[in-house]
């Protein structure tokens, strides 16, 4: 049994319109462009900073 990588599923819930350029770009960069989609990512400080950026338009939760 090897050790299995952290990740988290991350929901778009909130539209990208009207946001500043830094958030639309963390959103993209987590793979989401429409809302209600949901990708599934791995737990890493890289793409903990992209959800921060944008936490307000996300719905995050422990991927299983």
């Amino acid at each position: 049994m090897g050790k299995q990588a952290k990740a988290l599923k991350v929901t778009l819930v909130r539209s990208l319109h009207g946001q500043l350029a830094n958030i639309s770009a963390s959103a993209r960069g987590l793979g989401l462009r429409r809302i209600h989609q949901s990708v599934n990512v791995a737990d890493t400080p890289e793409n903990r900073g992209m959800i921060q950026t944008a936490v307000h338009l996300l719905k995050v939760e422990q991927a299983g």
